[in-house]
């Protein structure tokens, strides 16, 4: 029976497949069965463009997002998965900036619904092949692919990239990918190919003989963006930076602007810079100037939402989707940094990850307001409410996600800081990243 209208697709997306951005970990499946046999019964979409294939714990979405802006810049036609979404899954999926269209997800899930119904695929596995079908349909130069949960046995991996990159290693998902940095490391190192080169964002101690063993088992070659690559800071604004940025020990970049806040997203601006680097090895050249221009206008190129967001100046509200231990601890540094009378925080987290991983990183010197995020993995507001208070943390209940951005901004004066964070599902609640969300 086909279905007739995007509300109608979206029913069936979100009611009877398993999602874990909704669900955690029961939608997720640790095998690649499905979208082998998926992209099978579709001709195989994933083997019709180049790609480059980026894993990690933190900042994976982030290099992609650079990537893209860079190689758009140079005159590519890119195409970019990531996940998750806030508000709306086509953010999922874009080529050049552009969501991929409503009637092109009607059109796909029509005529693809007897195999769907078939394989009984998972969300997050129908929209990587819905990724595939649409960037070989559209004849990509090149398509920057963001694993979702680990490497080995994400649904991305069927792909043979041009180019592979790792950008960090820390902890979360500890139940679906490991206990330790060495066996999370593992799953991410899944992604490396033969003969395929990788680029890994930065040196840990810890974890270096685990990429180097996969890579000697590849018979490929491992580069370190960090050993390679380095940055000062010239100037800085509340939403970018100015950077001389270097290649070993020559000045590459002078005066560059980067459309990033944040130091933590500096790293993966020098992962970026490594992975064309490499590129430019095997490939045609990206040049400064392409770089340059990417740099500059991350935003406007890809909709780069969520990361150190900045919505207004009175008091200063910002939201950041950070929702890790490595993640909540790089965003409260930058906090540190910011010039604010008292500190005000939104703050909700899903119910699959506890509290006692971030709570030694939460400011003791702020006032936080205690939200859940209209999804069934939500922590119950009363529950952060109570594990807030028992921390000793001065706290208030404030239910939804835009009461409790409503509830900081009215208690907060124009010289103070609206923190929103804790979850990405948080942070897409806000009525104005919903504006900064480009639709064309």
């Amino acid at each position: 029976m086909a279905i007739n209208t995007y509300k109608e697709v979206l029913d069936f997306l979100y009611q009877q497949l398993p999602m874990f951005q909704r669900q955690g970990a029961v939608a997720f499946k640790k095998d690649l069965t499905n979208i082998k046999l998926l992209c099978d019964a579709i001709g195989n979409p994933e083997r019709k463009f180049k790609a480059i294939h980026v894993a990690g714990t933190n900042g994976k979405g982030t290099t992609s997002h650079i990537l893209s802006s860079i190689f758009h810049a140079a005159g590519y036609q890119v195409g970019l998965y990531t996940s998750p979404h806030y508000l709306d899954l086509r953010e999922r999926i874009k080529i050049n900036r552009k969501l991929i269209s409503e009637a092109a997800i009607l059109d796909f899930i029509n005529r693809n619904r007897e195999q769907i119904d078939k394989i009984q695929p998972s969300f997050f596995e129908l929209m990587v092949a819905l990724s595939f079908d649409h960037f070989a349909k559209e004849k990509v130069d090149l398509a920057i692919i963001e694993t979702g949960l680990g490497g080995r046995l994400d649904s991305t991996n069927i792909i043979s990239p041009a180019l592979s990159v790792i950008t960090n290693i820390s902890y979360d998902h500890q139940d679906m990918l490991g206990d330790t940095l060495p066996e999370i490391a593992g799953e991410k190192a899944g992604i490396i190919k033969a003969n395929t080169p990788v680029v890994i964002g930065q040196t840990q101690a810890e974890v270096q003989s685990v990429f180097d063993q996969k890579a000697n088992e590849m018979d490929t070659t491992l580069s370190f963006a960090d050993q390679r690559w380095h940055y000062s800071i010239q100037k800085e604004s509340i939403d970018h930076y100015h950077l001389d940025i270097f290649q070993d020990d020559s000045l590459f970049l002078d005066n560059c602007r980067v459309d990033l806040k944040g130091e933590v997203f500096l790293k993966n601006m020098i992962t970026a810079m490594e992975t064309i680097h490499v590129w430019n090895e095997c490939n045609e050249h990206v040049y400064k100037e392409h770089i340059q221009e990417g740099l500059s206008n991350i935003k406007q190129r890809t909709y780069f939402l969520g990361r150190m967001h900045v919505i207004q100046s009175k008091p200063l509200l910002i939201a950041d989707s950070a929702h890790n231990e490595d993640g909540l601890k790089a965003l409260f540094t930058e906090v540190e940094k910011l010039q604010y009378e008292k500190l005000h925080i939104v703050f909700g987290m899903v119910s699959d990850k506890p509290l006692s991983k971030v709570l030694h990183l939460l400011p003791t010197k702020a006032t936080y307001y205690a939200v859940a995020a209209n999804i069934p993995r939500a922590k119950a507001s009363t529950t952060l409410y109570e594990e807030l208070h028992a921390a000793g943390l001065v706290v208030k209940e404030a239910h939804s996600v835009e009461k409790g951005k409503n509830l900081a901004l009215s208690e907060a004066n124009a010289t103070d800081l609206v923190l929103v964070c804790g979850s990405i599902f948080v942070v897409a609640e806000i009525a104005e990243i919903a504006l900064s969300l480009g639709r064309d």
